[in-house]
């Protein structure tokens, strides 16, 4: 019990450090497509990195921030539903550690959502920017989560069809044959006799 508690508390830690972190670590610019885990481009949200948007926008850019995580969770749990029927242990393994961290990032998201409802609802725009921040470092762990279960590999991606052996020979090589050699002197036929050192 006491270690399921300190995993936990390791697991909040490190989701609080890589939340900060990639606060810290943002730039400019606007969202492009991402890619879904079968290679179909998701709806891009195009909201700019500042968070100085009217508290009405930022509701509802959390919306769609939700609703694109929500397909997230649903894509990787088909992907996952996929490897346990394939009895891929590895993919399986793989796809479930990412769908936990999806979870745990998209249940922190709504909460932050809500708690953002609430902040626009005081007219609080300190509070709001601070809870709309944190739900874009969110969407942007999530979305890299997809990208990281993409990744996953099982067995059947190193055993595709049957393995081929193809000989290809340099024409440049030259050949073997020892006819054309002649007779050289200096070329021993049999090799010399070992004997033993004299004691």
């Amino acid at each position: 019990m006491r270690l399921k508690k300190m995993t936990g508390l390791l697991v909040a830690g490190v989701m609080t450090l890589g939340v900060f972190s990639v606060a810290a670590a943002r730039t400019g610019g606007a969202l492009g497509p991402r890619a879904s885990l079968f290679g179909a481009p998701t709806a891009a949200v195009e909201a700019p990195r500042e968070v100085d948007l009217p508290p009405d926008q930022q509701l509802t850019l959390a919306k769609q921030y939700l609703a694109r995580m929500d397909q997230s969770t649903t894509t990787v749990r088909a992907a996952l539903e996929q490897a346990r029927a394939a009895r891929d242990v590895v993919k399986t393994l793989c796809l479930n550690d990412k769908l936990n961290q999806i979870d745990v990032a998209v249940r922190s998201a709504k909460d932050r959502a809500a708690t953002l409802q609430s902040a626009v609802s005081g007219r609080d725009k300190d509070r709001a920017r601070h809870e709309f921040m944190i739900l874009q470092v969110l969407k942007d762990r999530v979305d890299q989560l997809v990208k990281e279960a993409n990744q996953c590999i099982g067995e059947e991606a190193g055993f595709i069809g049957e393995s081929q052996v193809s000989l290809q020979i340099d024409p440049n090589i030259p050949d073997n044959d020892t006819d054309h050699l002649g007779d050289d002197p200096e070329i021993i036929s049999e090799p010399p006799v070992l004997a033993s050192p004299p004691m």
